[in-house]
């Protein structure tokens, strides 16, 4: 069954004094949030290449126009994301340019992994991205409320195409490679990695702002990474059951009214949503 996958060219544009601070209630959760930016221009074109290395060997035509829908995403995605990292290194914090400089020497190494290796951390690292979409998601209100509207929007477009294209690296394992054991491998393997790559830069992040050493500001910290694993490990294990299908896991409310309102594939703009009110109704 090929799924409803939606390429759009979205239009998000960063202001050139935009703020890396960008949720100042919230100073630890937003370099997480920055942190996580910084791996995505390295580990999204690792999957897209990854699948499309796999595309020759699939012989389902859904799959392969699934697989094209993921691409088509993943590209949309890590090249904002691009764009917003520059807005990170020219507006406080040039460092940041040596830590990108590690991400690509590291993807780079992990693209001599074998096809199958590859596949089951692609299918893992989309997995644990199920469990944090729901929860940025369905706590957005706490998560974004007064925070910059451009940032927020940004990050809950890139979490809501994640539900579309859910299903993609999972099925493309499950046809190409299969075997449990190697996609638990992969799922631990890309949710931690990726994980540790992301704290590599808020770390940068926290230490040059003179956070990182603040007790109230750790503990802050943890209490976000605490509820990042909670979420996470919640779909890691529910991933881990017998007969388990991304298909079967129900999407938020709220990403179904997101697509209802901007989910024509022709459209090109940016969609904004208002950080005073996220919560409940639309948007």
């Amino acid at each position: 069954m090929q799924h409803d996958i939606r390429i759009r060219k979205v239009g998000f544009e960063f202001d050139e004094h935009l703020d890396p601070q960008w949720h100042p209630q919230r100073p630890e959760w937003g370099h997480m949030v920055n942190g996580a930016s910084l791996t995505m221009p390295y580990l999204e074109p690792f999957l897209i290449k990854t699948l499309r290395e796999a595309l020759p060997l699939i012989d389902d035509v859904d799959l392969k126009e699934d697989v094209r829908g993921f691409v088509g995403q993943e590209a949309q995605h890590y090249t904002t994301h691009r764009r917003y990292n520059e807005r990170l290194k020219t507006n406080g914090y040039p460092m940041l340019a040596e830590v990108e400089a590690s991400f690509e020497r590291g993807y780079a190494r992990l693209s001599q992994r074998s096809l199958h290796f590859r596949l089951a951390y692609t299918a893992g690292f989309e997995t644990m991205t199920m469990g944090i979409t729901g929860w940025l998601v369905n706590h957005r209100e706490a998560l974004f409320a007064g925070a910059d509207p451009t940032v927020s929007s940004f990050v809950l477009w890139h979490m809501v195409e994640e539900t579309e294209h859910k299903s993609v690296a999972y099925d493309v394992y499950q046809h190409v490679a299969g075997g449990y054991w190697l996609r638990v491998v992969g799922l631990l393997a890309g949710s931690f990695h990726v994980g540790w790559l992301s704290r590599r830069a808020y770390k940068v992040m926290l230490q040059t702002d003179g956070l990182w050493r603040r007790p109230r500001s750790r503990l802050r910290l943890w209490a976000m990474v605490g509820r990042f694993f909670l979420r996470s490990g919640a779909a890691m294990l529910r991933s881990l059951r017998p007969g388990y299908h991304p298909d079967y896991v129900d999407d938020p409310g709220w990403v179904h009214a997101w697509r209802a309102a901007y989910g024509r594939p022709e459209a090109d703009f940016a969609p904004m949503l208002s950080t005073q009110r996220l919560s409940p109704e639309f948007p």
